[in-house]
């Protein structure tokens, strides 16, 4: 049994894709820093923290929405780290390393959100 979210594994992963994401942001054009950078670190710190708020909120109808919130955030980091990739602000090692981390972050949300139906 589970008692803090601290222990999922969806939610350790996802705490990793966000060091990785500033770390890897942080090599962006400077003039990015209020642009694409603001709004990827934003979008992928959300994953865990709806992770995070879900499962504090004590109803598993609550826990999925925020399950399914984080899950949004999923494909809006996968679009931007996609942007970027065009932009060439992240080369192709970093982006699919990055892309296959929440590949499998998606595929953990998937299975926890069809379980608290």
């Amino acid at each position: 049994m589970i008692s803090t979210y601290r222990e999922l594994i969806v939610w350790k992963k996802s705490m990793h894709i966000v060091s990785l994401t500033y770390d890897i942001t942080s090599r962006f054009p400077k003039d990015e820093k209020f642009g694409l950078t603001s709004q990827i670190r934003r979008a992928v710190i959300s994953i865990p923290s709806n992770i995070a708020e879900g499962s504090m909120r004590g109803s598993r109808g609550d826990y999925r929405r925020f399950l399914q919130i984080s899950r949004g955030s999923v494909g809006e980091v996968r679009t931007q780290l996609e942007l970027a990739l065009n932009l060439k602000f992240i080369d192709s090692t970093n982006f699919h390393k990055l892309d296959q981390l929440l590949e499998e972050v998606l595929k953990i949300l998937n299975t926890l959100i069809s379980k608290l139906r």
